[in-house]
């Protein structure tokens, strides 16, 4: 994606703090639309936590999180709305959102972001196509009257359901597993369980799809599987992704950008190449105390 595409997500002086405790620090960066951003860093470094402030688990203790969901806004409506109080404005140049001020559900179905978890959160005990027409509550309930409509079994209920199913079958077919549509998800290895739940995400139709560690206990083909969903979720749906990962292989094969923390701290941000070749970042995953140190270390050079 070119350098120039417009912010999609735009994070301003991010900080929150759990006591005396200070997990993120004064962070700042955009996820630009149609672009994968990774997130990297050590253990502990707060890529987690910047990420439940994003979704909505967290209040961020200072700063602002902008999504402009659609069309173009520029700063004087960004301020404006800022200034009026409101957690979101839609408008016909675009739709702006205030996360930091929005409920987890409000960011989910107002905003349109959806996101996975470090441990999976399926239903074992439900089929995958279950699970997947899950992803569709949102959606499905004011359909159904709230029950009423379903229980009648009116067309229009009717209606959406069938679309829903059918958009989980695509998804199934997607990650191979249509033929396993009425199997239990807790019967799946546990590589299809990650692509399983990452579609069933993609079922929310998001602009930003947020996935917490994706590539975590996946082995080599399964990693590489990965790899290839979420550059078709990006390509085929036009879907900005932003992800946490440790896996640096698969962060630097398909990321566009990547912001690096460190200590609640953002201390690199740019291509994979320039991260790659970063003294900074390199010092961080050494654990070592300054940039100098790592032209000491035989073989980094």
């Amino acid at each position: 994606m070119p350098p120039t595409h417009p912010a999609l997500l735009t994070i301003e002086h991010l900080s929150m703090r759990f006591g005396g405790l200070t997990a993120v620090d004064d962070v700042g960066f955009a996820v630009r639309r149609g672009d994968i951003t990774a997130l990297i860093g050590p253990n502990g470094a707060g890529k987690t936590t910047l990420f439940n402030c994003v979704t909505g688990f967290y209040k961020p203790s200072r700063g602002r999180l902008v999504l402009i969901g659609r069309g173009v806004a520029t700063a004087v409506d960004i301020a404006a709305l800022t200034a009026s109080g409101a957690r979101y404005r839609r408008s016909p140049t675009a739709d702006i959102f205030l996360l930091e001020r929005m409920a987890d559900f409000e960011i989910a179905k107002k905003a349109g972001i959806a996101r996975t978890f470090q441990n999976i959160r399926l239903f074992p005990g439900m089929t995958l196509l279950e699970n997947l027409i899950v992803g569709q509550h949102n959606r499905l309930m004011p359909a159904s009257g709230w029950t009423v409509a379903a229980l009648l079994g009116l067309n229009a209920y009717a209606r959406h359901e069938a679309q829903t199913v059918e958009t989980a079958k695509y998804w199934l077919a997607e990650i191979g597993l249509l033929a396993r549509a009425d199997d239990y998800v807790g019967s799946l290895p546990y590589g299809a369980q990650r692509q399983l739940e990452i579609v069933r995400a993609m079922m929310t139709n998001p602009v930003l799809l947020c996935l917490d560690e994706p590539a975590a206990g996946l082995n080599p083909r399964e990693t590489a599987e990965l790899s290839r969903l979420i550059l078709a979720i990006r390509e085929r749906h036009e879907t900005s992704i932003f992800l946490i990962e440790h896996d640096m292989s698969l962060v630097m094969r398909i990321s566009d950008r990547v912001v690096v923390l460190d200590y609640g701290r953002k201390i690199a941000e740019g291509t994979p190449a320039a991260i790659a070749a970063d003294a900074k970042v390199i010092a961080a995953y050494l654990g070592v105390e300054d940039e100098a140190e790592v032209a000491d270390i035989e073989g980094l050079r």
